[in-house]
């Protein structure tokens, strides 16, 4: 009986990387890369082709078991009623709110007073 393999999927903010393993053993069989645009706004379609890419140069999926998937956080894809991206996304690197952020933090009383009410301060991010 063949081994049963997995796929991991990691898509970070730099590329997205594919790795096929036995899943009994964890042993790497193959693995595929491909690099994501630089930018703080991305459109969405390079997350799609960079991961086909990756999964054709891991060797495909037609022989995996199961997939996990991980990916970059904060980061925000607007989409419209139809579920079309309407614009590029917004990733967690975009600090052009800083000084708005900076500015909430005041207008709320200062650092000490936002913590206390939120258990965060507010920061620069998409």
């Amino acid at each position: 009986m063949p081994e049963k393999l997995v796929a991991g999927v990691d898509s970070s903010t730099q590329s997205v990387k594919v790795v096929i393993r036995e899943a009994a053993s964890g042993k790497l069989l193959r693995e595929g890369r491909a690099a994501h645009p630089d930018g703080t706004e991305i459109d969405p379609a390079y997350w799609r082709e960079a991961l086909d890419k990756a999964i054709i140069d891991a060797g495909g999926l037609e022989d995996v078991a199961a997939i996990s998937i991980g990916g970059q956080q904060h980061g925000m894809v607007a989409l419209d009623e139809s579920g079309d991206v309407i614009r590029p996304a917004l990733l967690w690197n975009d600090t052009r709110s800083a000084q708005s952020a900076t500015d909430l933090n005041s207008d709320c009383g200062g650092a000490s007073a936002i913590s206390k009410a939120t258990g965060s301060l507010l920061v620069a991010a998409f």
